[in-house]
């Protein structure tokens, strides 16, 4: 029988996405309420509007907490947002997160 909370203590993955949000995203509120979902669920980043319309960012934290994430930022987003397409790349596993926070950057 093991002994000792490491013997049972689970491993936390990293997981690092980068992500692009097409649609009405911009004007809405969404870089703020990206940031206060992301604080929510203990990830860090950041979120930058871009000069095509879309809002950028990478967010970083525990694998579980990652994929409620983009599944938030696909189908809700702010209230007046409208999602028309989520782009996700880059998903990996890091050894350790690059953010202290969730950011915005204008």
């Amino acid at each position: 029988m093991a002994t000792g909370a490491s013997a049972s203590a689970k491993q936390i993955v990293w997981r690092s996405i980068d992500f692009e949000i097409f649609g009405k995203v911009q004007g809405v509120f969404f870089r703020r309420d990206t940031r206060r979902k992301a604080k929510e669920l203990a990830l860090t980043g950041w979120a930058q509007n871009t000069s095509k319309g879309t809002v950028i960012g990478q967010a970083q934290g525990p694998v579980d907490k990652i994929k409620v994430m983009k599944s938030w930022l696909k189908t809700k987003g702010s209230p007046k947002s409208r999602i028309d397409k989520a782009v996700f790349s880059n998903e990996k596993n890091v050894d350790e997160l690059t953010f202290k926070t969730f950011d915005i950057i204008r």
